[in-house]
């Protein structure tokens, strides 16, 4: 059986490979648009998604609960992010996306498979479980909010430079981008408004000393992600501005999720 998910986890990863070969053939060519996206990337996606989550279930889910040590976690994070990816291929201006989230799910299955948890952290708790799973999910979409921050910043960048030839012209309109960006946004504050409320709720000591970094850094991420939706629809920020506090917050947010949780299990290993 484990032999069998190593091979899924291969082969994965190398449909994961293909995919992001294709799609930079495909922007080279210019033939990445809004109203076009490519089945074939589609297809070859969806079918190494599929293996991702048979070959991750096995570590994630235990006997005794749900697995959550660090590098399964960040095989999850990445399952979801493709998985969030394929769910808008057809609907939203994501294709380019891929330029990152291919192949990252790609490295990240190859790390899984090859370094796997030193320390298992189990859990049978459902609240708990619940509070993961939120976090999960507002951390996968935010993940995807300051994906889409760095093209913004690109795309801005090449207009102001007058540059509308190659890459550019596989991007949606600014303003469709920058749409989208505020649409995921606040989808992942209330996610991640749940998360927070959740974990106040079910966490014994949510300010506990093993928490308090991961709690602090949340909240500071969640109180700059209110700010910048506030600033938007209040005052119209845009451009620059909602960039830079988009990539703030989710600096906060990583250093939260993934920053307290290296340094505990692989550092200090508590």
């Amino acid at each position: 059986m484990a032999n069998l998910m190593i091979h899924f986890s291969l082969i994965s990863a190398t449909l994961f490979t293909i995919a992001s070969i294709f799609l930079i053939q495909n922007i080279r060519h210019q033939q990445v648009f809004q109203d076009n996206p490519s089945k074939q990337i589609f297809l070859i996606s969806l079918a190494a998604e599929i293996l991702f989550i048979i070959s991750i279930s096995s570590s994630t889910l235990q006997p005794n609960g749900i697995n959550f040590s660090f590098f399964n976690i960040a095989a999850l994070v990445a399952c979801i992010l493709v998985l969030l990816y394929l769910i808008t291929f057809f609907t939203k201006p994501v294709e380019v996306l891929g330029l990152i989230i291919l192949p990252l799910a790609a490295i990240i299955q190859i790390i899984h498979l090859f370094f796997p948890d030193i320390i298992k952290i189990s859990t049978t708790s459902l609240s708990l479980q619940v509070h993961i799973l939120l976090s999960l999910l507002a951390y996968s979409l935010l993940s995807v909010s300051a994906l889409q921050a760095i093209l913004l910043f690109i795309q801005n960048k090449l207009l102001k430079e007058r540059k509308t030839a190659g890459f550019i012209r596989s991007l949606p309109p600014f303003f469709s981008m920058e749409l989208l960006l505020f649409k995921i946004i606040l989808v992942g504050f209330i996610l991640l408004s749940l998360s927070l409320f959740s974990g106040f709720i079910f966490l014994e000591d949510i300010f506990a000393q093993h928490l308090v970094h991961k709690t602090v850094l949340s909240i500071i991420a969640w109180v700059i992600y209110g700010v910048l939706l506030w600033g938007h629809y209040q005052f119209g920020w845009r451009g620059k501005k909602s960039i830079t506090l988009t990539l703030s917050a989710f600096t906060f947010l990583m250093l939260a999720y993934f920053g307290s949780k290296f340094v505990a299990e692989l550092i200090l290993k508590i």
